[in-house]
């Protein structure tokens, strides 16, 4: 396998949740010690570009820049799209952790997607040594996210988590302790921005940047058309298409359902795919414990009921699904030598 040579964990071994849209980085024996934004704000000067900001800062920047400043989000799909600009975030934030530990080079354990490709595997296993790592190990990010859900997955039967990040959704299921199956879509909380930019100009001729759509789905956001109760409404304010005039429109949970319907079938229709080819008697495991959401995009109101209306098995949803990659993560640096045989090669 890949050699380990782990007795005990060391204090200096982090684990890094590189996501499309935010970072987390664990220490062991600290916890989660950030959180931010994957987003990088860059000056350039004559062909030369310099780092201004990384994380929250940058993003604050987003849509307010002059032309010599570009903000970008270096990771696209859940994949690097710019490496410089990735090496360099990651760069930034392994520098802080060192703030607060001891120590010169650290050991990694990074998740990437279930579905990427060896090149792509490769690509965030160069950048992380690049970046400041003494060793890379890599781990699918549903597999981290089963077992930071607390999936069972050692039993002799199967269990599914589905992880919606920001730039994939990836499946994983997992029995005896090993994958069984693990799976990516391109499709996430990034694509769900942008079917809301789409709706927003073709329904009300109106121009809105991602920052705006963002917030429009996480403050009057949700999968099902089926309201119930009081709804939250939002005032959106942007430049309308014809004539350039700035306009405000109003939009409720009804409206983003109706904006996110590709999105939520695409990512229904990838489940039940996935469940379709499972041997027989995994897939009999999963219709009967049901299916786990982790990630980010899971926090979409009424998604877990609306996934569990379209498929027909019983979606489970975690306090702090955002959070399940990097628990998970954190759990196998923490036993690296029992689950060696969930690390993936670069």
């Amino acid at each position: 396998m890949f050699g380990l040579g782990f007795g005990s964990v060391l204090p200096d071994n982090i684990a890094i949740d590189l996501g499309t849209a935010n970072t987390l980085v664990y220490v062991e024996g600290r916890g989660v010690i950030i959180n931010e934004p994957s987003v990088v704000a860059i000056r350039s000067r004559g062909g030369v570009r310099d780092v201004l900001a990384v994380g929250e800062k940058a993003k604050q920047m987003l849509g307010r820049t002059p032309e010599s400043i570009e903000t970008i989000r270096p990771l696209r799909d859940g994949v690097i799209a710019d490496f410089i600009a990735t090496e360099e975030m990651l760069r930034q934030f392994i520098g802080r952790t060192k703030s607060l530990i001891e120590f010169v080079r650290p050991r990694i354990l990074i998740c990437v997607p279930a579905g990427a490709t060896p090149v792509e595997r490769r690509a965030v296993y160069e950048t992380a040594l690049s970046a400041g790592a003494r060793k890379v190990f890599l781990v699918e990010e549903p597999v981290a996210a089963a077992i930071g859900a607390g999936l069972p997955i050692d039993e002799p039967k199967g269990s599914m988590v589905v992880d919606i990040g920001g730039g994939t959704t990836d499946i994983a299921v997992l029995s005896l302790g090993g994958v069984v199956q693990a799976r990516s879509i391109r499709c996430g909380g990034t694509a769900m921005d942008d079917a809301i930019v789409r709706y927003v100009r073709r329904k009300h001729q109106l121009v809105i940047g991602e920052a705006n759509a963002e917030r429009i789905k996480i403050e009057a956001g949700s999968a099902s058309r089926i309201i119930n109760g009081e709804t939250a409404e939002i005032f959106i304010r942007g430049r309308e298409i014809r004539e350039g005039k700035a306009k405000t429109v109003v939009l409720g949970p009804h409206d983003i359902a109706e904006a996110l319907e590709g999105t939520v079938e695409q990512i229904a229709e990838f489940i039940q795919h996935g469940i379709e080819d499972l041997p027989a008697e995994i897939s009999t495991d999963i219709c009967e414990r049901g299916i786990h959401l982790s990630g980010g995009g899971a926090k979409l109101a009424k998604l877990d009921e609306e996934l569990e209306r379209r498929i027909g098995v019983k979606v489970h949803l975690p306090e702090l699904p955002e959070q399940c990659v990097i628990a998970g993560t954190a759990a196998i640096l923490r036993s690296l030598k029992e689950r060696e045989h969930l690390l993936i090669r670069p």
